[in-house]
């Protein structure tokens, strides 16, 4: 039996901590967060790969995720469909996925409030100090996310990029929306393309939990780009106070989001400017890139957002944190808790976290052009390609086809 720690309580942690656990090891989970983190996040697009982590972190087989859909539609600015069709999917959300996977997890193996200040490996073991106290271990997995202390600290020049937009998210109570907009959206993954935006929207389970028609929720992401003096504006409050790396929910300025509701009458398609409307709480997620040149460093590995962030119209940056922790979980097993199984696992999984933050680039490429610059509108076929190609099922993509991406999304 290996020890091993994991820095990060959040969904990428707990899947490789559960996984780890039911493999006869001794893991504890370091979280800097005090208290439940329940309630956090929104929408997650499911994906074959998540499931099946889901289920090698402990799962019941029959847990229900979230809401299926049959397929999408896509909405021009006067609200009429400008093009749907089948893709059965599972939308769920963060919060759902999170309680089923803290719920499995021992209580006193997960440790809070819990920040890693330093981490010193050695040939034999790897060292973490959080606040006054530290802990030996075989091996350190990070999983503390995109600002990742344990990455600052082992490749300091690996930073977030900013990619030039924002999105504004949030989820809307099934049961205020208007009938026709219930019925023109709210059962489909759903799309609005305004020149140089690009808006998604689906059903996700509701408060608790549920599922009933009529208890759920919408779920919905608004990319706008905002160049540098627009962000920093965005993340500033109402009391002039500057949040660089990410502007809590209930900071949001009153201001910003009484000028982004405006829009929305202005550019969306009615039924997406109601949804927005009666949104109770929108937050403000500013789309970064993350690319790693390596993601493991002797007795220490980097998974997750900790070592790659895609932008999200890839739709599987928690699917390929399961995936993370899916072959970190079978390296070792096979090597055993070594350094040569984070060199096995780097080996499998570098090359797919680079091309998916390549293809969440190439994705969300036309949206950074427009930062700051002339909006050219899309034809239909390009708007097409974007409800096609946008967080669909990944399995069994090989590198080169998680470079390709159809049409305008090429520049």
């Amino acid at each position: 039996m290996a020890s091993i720690l994991v820095a990060g309580g959040s969904l990428g942690g707990l899947m490789v901590a559960n996984m780890l656990l039911r493999g006869g090891h001794d893991v504890r989970v370091l979280e800097k967060v005090p208290g439940s983190l329940d309630g956090r996040g929104a929408g997650i697009v499911t994906h074959k790969r998540l499931v099946e982590g889901l289920l090698r972190a402990g799962l019941d087989a029959d847990a229900s995720l979230g809401v299926a859909v049959p397929g999408r539609v896509l909405l021009d600015a006067r609200g009429e469909v400008q093009t749907a069709f089948d893709l059965p999917q599972v939308l769920t959300s963060w919060s759902r996925l999170y309680s089923l996977l803290f719920d499995i997890f021992p209580r006193e193996r997960y440790v809070q409030p819990a920040t890693v200040n330093e981490v010193h490996a050695d040939p034999d073991s790897v060292t973490v100090r959080y606040g006054s106290q530290a802990l030996r271990a075989d091996l350190l997995i990070a999983s503390d996310g995109i600002r990742s202390a344990v990455r600052q600290q082992l490749a300091p020049h690996i930073q977030p990029q900013y990619a030039g937009y924002v999105a504004w998210r949030g989820v809307c109570d099934e049961a205020v929306l208007s009938r026709r907009t219930r019925e023109m959206v709210f059962e489909r993954f759903a799309f609005g393309l305004p020149a140089g935006e690009q808006l998604i929207a689906y059903p996700v389970a509701g408060p608790g939990h549920a599922l009933a028609v009529g208890q759920r929720s919408y779920n919905v992401v608004w990319y706008r780009p905002a160049n540098a003096s627009e962000l920093r504006a965005l993340l500033t409050d109402a009391d002039g106070d500057y949040h660089a790396a990410g502007i809590p929910p209930n900071k949001v300025s009153w201001r910003a989001v009484a000028a982004m509701r405006t829009a929305a009458r202005e550019l969306l398609a009615p039924q997406f400017a109601e949804i927005m409307e009666k949104t109770a709480q929108p937050f403000l997620q500013a789309i970064y890139d993350v690319s790693s040149e390596r993601i493991a460093f002797g007795r220490v590995a980097l998974m997750g957002d900790a070592s790659f962030v895609a932008r999200p119209h890839v739709g599987a940056g928690v699917t390929k944190a399961a995936e993370d922790a899916m072959a970190l979980s079978d390296a070792i097993r096979a090597h055993g808790a070594t350094p040569a199984a984070l060199a096995a696992y780097e080996t499998e999984r570098l090359k797919v976290g680079q091309a998916i933050v390549e293809r969440g680039r190439r994705l969300g490429g036309y949206l950074q052009a427009y930062s700051g610059g002339a909006r050219r509108a899309r034809s239909a076929s390009e708007d097409i390609d974007v409800a096609h190609d946008t967080a669909i099922e990944l399995d069994g993509f090989t590198v080169e086809d998680l470079l390709s991406v159809r049409g305008a999304q090429q520049d």
